[in-house]
This record gives C-alpha cells, sequence and structure tokens, in this order.
C-alpha cells in the first residue's frame, strides 16, 4: 500500500498564527479568552481550553480584566468597538488575509462603492468582512449575482468593489468575474481567496485524481475542510472525511493500493501524524517525511534573507507568494521593478517560481514584505561590475534628466550618462530621451559610492564605425542607399547612408533651380539616394539625388521647338537679361534687347523673380543645351532676331 501526504496539508500561516497567539497567551498567566472557537477545529479547541483559555460568545460574557483572543476568521467593526468600550485588551490573531479584506471593503464604501461579498452568508468570516460595512451585498455565486443584477438595472452602473471570501474556489469566484465584469461599468475586482486555500485544493485534486481512496482531515465546521472532500469526490471513486484517527475503518480502506491524505486549513500536524501511523506499517520513513513537512511549515524567516517561493495571486497593488512557511508573502507593486514600462503582467504570472529578498519581517501579524527589486538590484550590481569588466554592452531606460546628463535604470542600477555621452547634437533637449530604452556601455563602476557611469555615444560611435565599414567595404558608382538628412549647406546636404555621411551638391538635389537645400529636403529626411563617386582614402561620397531617368532636356526638347510659345516663370535678373524655366531643370535666357518692345535700363523694370510670362521660343542651341526667348517677339506679332545667350 502506498500513503501519499499533499504537501499542503494541514496549519495555513493565519491558523497557525492564531493558534500560536492563544499559547503565548496562556502561558503569559493573564486571564484571556476566545471570543468564539478562534478555528474550526474542535481538538485545537479543548487543547486550549486546559491551557486556560476561556471560550465566549459575546463580548458581554468577557469578564473583567481578560484579554480577548479575535479568532483567525476576524470579527466585525461593532464588535472591535464593543471590546474597546469595556476596556478589554485585545489580541487580534485575524488572518492577515482577512484582515486585508476589512481594509478593502471599508476603504470601498468610504469612497461611496457598493460592497458585494461573494462567499456563504452565514459563515463567521463573511459576517466579519460585512461587518465592516453599512450596507453589504453577500452573494454565494453566479446565481445569485445575476439575480441581484436583474433585480435592479441601475445597479449595473452602480460603482461596484468586489471581494471573495477566502475560503471558496476559484471556479466560483471566476464566474462571478465574468458576469460582473460583462454587466457593470464601474467595477473594481479584488481576488482575496487565499493563496493556501488554493494551493491546498489544487494539490488534492491532483492526489485524488491518482489515488485509489483519499482521506480528508478536518472539523465538520470548517468549510474549506468541506471544499476539500467535494473537489476529491469529484476524481476520487473513495472519499473518506474523519476529524480523528479513531473515526477510521481501516478494513475497507486498507486494501486500497494507493491512499492519499490532505487535510484543511486548522488540523493541526499531530492529527495528521496520528492518521498517518494508524494507515501504514512504514513509521520510520513517514515519521522522516512529516518531520521534514513540520520543520518547513514553522521555519522562520529574516530581513535580508533571500528566499524562493510560489506566486499564488496579483492584485493592482501587490502580488502574493507562497514561501511555504507560517508567513504570508507580499510584493508591493512597486518592490517588483523599477522598470517604468513594465507591466505586472508582464514579469510575473500565478504559478511563477520567483526569487525574492526579505525586506520586512512581521511575526505578530504572520506577514512578510518581499522585494523583487532589491535582489534584481544586487545581482544586477554584478552584472554592471562584470560588464564593465568584459567591455560588454547592456541596456535600460531613461528615468530622469538631472543635471549634467541623464540617469538610465539597468535592473535597478542607476547609472549616470554625462550629457556629452548621450550621444545627442549639441543644445539638444536631454528630456527627449526620457522613457526612452537605450544601449550603453559601463565606463566606471564604485559599488561603495553606488556610483555608475556610463556611455550610450560610445556604443553609438561603435555601431557607426562598423556600419560604415561595411559601406566602405561594398560601396560602387551608381549604388542606391537610402539614407538621412544630418545637416545643410549653402552649398548642399548631408546624408547618412549607414555610417558614413555623403554630400549631396545643391545642383544635385534638383533638376530644377534652388536658392538653397531647404526648399527641397529637411534635417531627419530619409531619401534615396545614388553615388556619383567616392574617394576611400579622403574618405569622401558625391551622391546625387536626381532622377536621371527624367532627363529635363529631353522632355523640354520632346515637347517644344523654335518657335513655340511657353508660359515660363523669372528665376533670375542679370544685367543683360532674365533667366526663366521653362520646364524643371531647363532655362532659357530673355535678352534684355527681348523683354519688352521699348528700350530699357535693367530687366528689374520689367520683370521680378517669380513672376510668369508668355514668351517665344526663337533659338535652341542643341549642341550647348540653351534656349534663347522672347517677349518683344509677342508684343510686335513678328519673328525676332535670336538674342544671344549669355551666362
Amino acid at each position: 500500500m502506498r500513503v501519499e501526504l499533499a504537501r499542503s496539508a494541514g496549519f495555513c500561516y493565519g491558523v497557525r498564527r492564531a493558534v500560536e497567539l492563544a499559547e503565548q497567551a496562556a502561558r503569559s498567566g493573564q486571564p484571556c479568552a476566545m471570543l468564539g472557537p478562534i478555528i474550526h477545529n474542535s481538538s485545537v479547541i479543548d487543547y486550549l481550553k486546559e491551557q486556560g483559555v476561556a471560550l465566549v460568545q459575546t463580548p458581554e460574557e468577557v469578564p473583567a480584566g481578560t484579554a480577548v483572543i479575535i479568532r483567525s476568521h476576524g470579527e466585525g467593526r461593532a464588535v472591535h468597538q464593543a471590546l474597546a468600550e469595556r476596556g478589554c485588551p485585545v489580541i487580534d490573531a485575524t488572518c492577515p488575509n482577512v484582515s486585508r479584506i476589512h481594509r478593502i471593503v471599508e476603504e470601498a464604501e468610504g469612497e461611496g462603492r457598493q460592497v458585494l461579498i461573494i462567499g456563504m452568508p452565514d459563515h463567521p468570516e463573511v459576517e466579519a468582512i460585512a461587518g465592516w460595512c453599512a450596507h453589504p451585498v453577500v452573494l454565494e455565486g453566479k446565481a445569485a449575482l445575476t439575480q441581484w443584477l436583474e433585480e435592479d438595472p441601475k445597479r449595473q452602473e452602480m460603482p461596484i468593489t468586489m471581494v471573495s471570501q477566502t475560503t471558496s474556489t476559484h471556479f466560483i469566484w471566476t464566474e462571478c468575474v465574468k458576469k460582473a465584469k460583462k454587466e457593470c461599468t464601474n467595477l473594481k475586482i479584488f481576488d482575496t481567496i487565499c493563496n493556501a486555500t488554493y494551493k491546498r485544493q489544487s494539490e488534492a485534486q491532483a492526489l485524488a485524481a491518482r489515488s485509489d481512496a483519499m482521506v480528508v482531515i478536518g472539523g465538520r465546521e470548517s468549510s474549506n475542510t468541506r471544499r476539500l472532500s467535494e473537489l476529491c469526490k469529484a476524481l476520487c471513486p473513495m472519499v473518506v472525511w474523519i476529524e480523528r484517527a479513531a473515526e477510521l475503518e481501516p478494513s475497507t480502506l486498507f486494501r486500497k493500493a494507493s491512499i492519499g491524505i490532505t487535510a484543511g486549513a486548522s488540523t493541526p500536524e499531530w492529527i495528521i501524524k496520528e492518521v498517518y501511523d494508524k494507515m501504514s506499517d512504514e513509521n520510520i520513513e513517514i515519521e522522516e517525511s512529516f518531520a521534514e513537512m513540520l520543520e518547513k511549515s514553522i521555519k522562520t524567516l529574516n530581513t535580508g534573507e533571500k528566499v524562493t517561493g510560489v506566486v499564488t495571486g496579483i492584485t493592482p497593488t501587490e502580488i502574493y507568494v507562497d514561501l511555504g512557511t507560517k508567513h504570508a508573502g507580499y510584493i508591493p507593486v512597486s518592490e517588483l521593478t523599477d522598470d517604468p514600462t513594465v507591466k505586472v503582467e508582464d514579469l510575473v504570472k500565478v504559478g511563477d517560481e520567483i526569487e525574492t529578498y526579505v525586506m520586512r519581517v512581521n511575526d505578530q501579524e504572520g506577514v512578510v514584505t518581499l522585494s523583487k527589486k532589491r535582489l534584481d538590484t544586487v545581482k544586477s550590481w554584478e552584472d554592471v561590475e562584470q560588464a564593465k569588466e568584459d567591455h560588454t554592452v547592456m541596456e535600460g531606460v531613461v528615468t530622469e534628466e538631472n543635471k549634467g546628463g541623464v540617469v538610465v535604470s539597468i535592473k535597478g542600477v542607476r547609472v549616470f550618462v554625462p550629457a556629452s555621452q548621450t550621444g545627442l547634437p549639441r543644445d539638444t533637449p536631454m528630456s527627449q530621451l526620457v522613457k526612452q530604452r537605450v544601449r550603453l556601455r559601463i565606463t566606471e563602476v564604485n559599488r561603495a559610492r553606488k556610483r555608475v557611469v556610463g556611455s550610450i555615444r560610445a556604443v553609438e560611435a561603435e555601431e557607426r564605425a562598423a556600419k560604415a565599414a561595411e559601406v566602405w567595404a561594398n560601396i560602387e558608382e551608381g549604388k542606391r542607399y537610402t539614407g538621412t538628412v544630418k545637416s545643410l549647406t549653402s552649398y548642399g546636404a548631408f546624408v547618412d547612408i549607414g555610417g558614413v555621411d555623403g554630400m549631396v551638391h545643391i545642383s544635385e538635389l534638383s533638376w530644377s533651380r534652388i536658392k538653397h537645400p531647404s526648399e527641397v529636403v529637411s534635417v531627419g529626411d530619409t531619401v534615396e539616394v545614388y553615388v556619383i563617386s567616392f574617394d576611400p582614402e579622403k574618405k569622401k561620397i558625391s551622391l546625387g539625388m536626381k532622377d536621371r531617368t527624367q532627363n529635363p532636356w529631353e522632355i523640354f526638347t520632346g515637347k517644344y521647338q523654335v518657335g513655340d510659345v511657353a508660359n515660363v516663370r523669372v528665376v533670375k535678373l542679370m544685367t543683360f537679361g532674365a533667366f526663366a524655366e521653362i520646364v524643371p531643370g531647363v532655362d532659357g535666357l530673355i535678352h534684355i534687347s527681348q523683354i519688352a518692345d521699348h528700350r530699357i535700363d535693367k530687366p528689374g523694370d520689367v520683370l521680378s523673380e517669380g513672376q510668369m510670362v508668355d514668351v517665344k521660343i526663337i533659338d535652341i542651341d542643341y549642341d550647348h543645351k540653351k534656349v534663347s526667348l522672347s517677349i518683344r517677339a509677342l508684343l510686335e506679332g513678328g519673328q525676332e532676331e535670336s538674342a544671344p545667350v549669355e551666362e
């Protein structure tokens, strides 16, 4: 016969903490009493009574001077007020998970929101949660939620905050969440199912599926034990629910080949061991296995310790981590990462194993505050130091601009990049780098002073040099590139074609006559260019942008001939005449003698740059690609002698 115990069987940290607080109170010698059974296990309650802990049901029953132990299920606001009015010292053994729900619903109602509690209305935990609200609504599941919403359609538009009883199942909760998200327009959801409960249920189901019989140990009043029994019955042909080993009937059960054992959150280890001993003859193996589990469950944690756990829940403000101890582990979202661009759901998911750093241990509340960010920072310092030694490139996000440079976060380590090393042109605002992911090389590390200096420019220079080498290795005349305009001068534009700048002369920017490159391109433009010539020794490249397939002279000669009239644009005035653009890239000269039908002193007396005028083509010099134009010929209505073409 094989006997297997579920790893999460027995006390959860909330129950264990409650029992330990009660035991401490009993040992203190001060009169103390439980306000209702602190957990759902009669054997434990009887044990505490033997230790001198009384049991009362209402605040009014508490004798004067007696300390009151609040049970793990918690109590409502009215009970706490009543105890305060009676002057009773309070030992609050409320499970930290339940206390958190109290805070959530109290804050929600303070904001004017309707609190919905998904759980069993008569359960002590649910009654306590409801006791922190003036107008709570308690619903058992999806059917009850649907009915509540349908009773008044206006409820769909109410501001609603929804929480769950810690011992509910994920199936019930998920169904309610889906329904609420579909129907409600102003909804806040807090998944408050206990991490330990979810883990216990999952492990029990897996064990039941591979066992011939299951033994579920726990009090008859325990709702989480009842859930375990129901879940196991759906997967295992034989399920026995007991409170103590004496209830076992071995004749039938012991004939099974494999038996699984699980226990509710209120079942102490000594009862589990009692059942173990009765069920198997392999006591040595069982004793060692049980001792290992017990040692893990009561393990203490210390600030600064590195621990590994499993993510069991994620909320907008914190991540729950099961550490396998009596403590509840929480990672505030602010302690997850330093990277402002990363979303929580992209970093962790329920079920992930996560290594963290213990920031603070609160044994009184059974809570451990953890930090993923700080552990990452310790590792990151090692990575940064290694990167400096190995001259490797690192990536990070620019988080801020400060005096003299910017700060880059690399896995939690602040790296200062001086303005001169940002790679930005002089006078360019460094604020444009904020929130950008950058690559940099570490140039200085002083761990004692927590100072790290890096250079973005160094990486860019190296990458540019590598690209430049590739360009020079493959460049040839006529080769085309897609480049970026880096700067403009009066005589042309410099274009980066991948690590190397080439110059496009103003005459190569356009077939049309232009006065400045800015008429065609701007800094930052992406342009198509081709190589006209290059000099590897002088590292100079001459580029062209004009489309060689669109030869303006050929377009002109194909459209016009001597004697044709054209509407042209005056582009330049000279002392001897005016140049006019006939088609883009081809200008003709209107000699001063051909501008008017009378004598003029200078072309500007009649014409102005940019003016459109009709002219007659009176001569075409095909060899030298020059054209003579005349306005006078049109005014006189006759053919004029060709005027000399001058430059």
